[in-house]
């Protein structure tokens, strides 16, 4: 680690479900020393594709490098889990018509919470949303927020406990793709696969063991072992299980808005410098500012 430059390698934008546009989280990126960023929005590279379009000239000036990345939803049988790519090649055709589908799947979601919400007399809320959201994948917390500005409730945590959470009457299922096939997508784009934050599933440890030895069987490379939230002893956990699988390992703030004091840009919890990380293996000999 200490030869290595600050890095954060979870990060998201307006693109997706972030507080803070993609030239907002540059910005302050930057002034908080990052030198090597991922921007990884849920299920769309748009973030990561309009900095590189528009700061490929200042990157340069400033030594700092960005990591064109995702972070894809799937299905290991019935738990959703969220797989980082890091390092996509964005032209990847796979990698398009992958995301294409996402955006329908997204777009067939909101129709029915909507309609979901709609049922238990709430307002229909569906146009509110596609305002919200604009040109970013619609997802469950521009819901919140909606149901927030029509003070239906008193904060996003109220909306997802009232309305959208697990069991209540905006929860919808999705037919997200597979492990597997989210896998195959990143392979193909030239990426390393990053399982994120392995503790906020709410599963057992045994089950989350079960998880991350079919991750590896599935061709996974990597996991993410720092992270806000993880502690220590959950820490020792899963540094066993990458070493026992012989995975590699990530860190990343997770980054979603700048009021929330735990996820500041380039802020997570230490880890082992022992343990071989995705940047010393491969993201610091590849192009990545792609």
């Amino acid at each position: 680690m200490m030869n290595q430059p600050k890095f954060d390698l979870h990060t998201h934008t307006t693109a997706s479900d972030g507080v803070l546009s993609p030239q907002q989280v540059y910005v302050q990126a930057k002034m908080a020393g990052v030198k090597v960023l991922a921007i990884t929005d849920h299920d769309t590279v748009e973030g990561v594709k309009y900095i590189l379009d528009n700061y490929c000239h200042d990157l340069e000036q400033q030594g700092m490098r960005v990591i064109a990345g995702a972070e894809f939803t799937c299905l290991l049988d019935k738990q959703v889990l969220h797989i980082v790519g890091l390092g996509l090649d964005m032209d990847n055709p796979a990698l398009k018509k992958h995301l294409s589908g996402l955006e329908n799947l997204r777009l067939d979601r909101a129709r029915r919470i909507a309609d979901k919400l709609e049922k238990k007399k709430l307002p229909n809320v569906l146009e509110l949303v596609r305002q919200k959201a604009g040109d970013a994948q619609i997802g469950r917390p521009h819901f919140a927020k909606v149901l927030c500005d029509l003070k239906i409730v008193a904060s996003e945590a109220e909306a997802f406990k009232k309305f959208l959470g697990a069991s209540k009457a905006g929860n919808v299922s999705v037919a997200w793709p597979t492990l597997e096939e989210v896998l195959s997508v990143i392979k193909k784009s030239g990426a390393v696969s990053v399982l994120a934050h392995p503790t906020k599933y709410n599963l057992t440890m045994s089950k989350l063991r079960r998880i991350i030895a079919q991750f590896k069987i599935l061709g996974g490379d990597a996991m993410e072992i720092s992270y806000p939230g993880v502690n220590k002893e959950q820490q020792n956990i899963l540094k066993y299980e990458v070493e026992k699988h012989q995975l590699l390992i990530s860190a990343g703030s997770d980054f979603h808005t700048p009021y929330n004091p735990w996820t500041k840009l380039g802020l997570y919890p230490e880890f082992p410098n022992k343990l071989n990380t995705v940047l010393s293996h491969r993201l610091l000999t590849d192009n990545y500012n792609k």
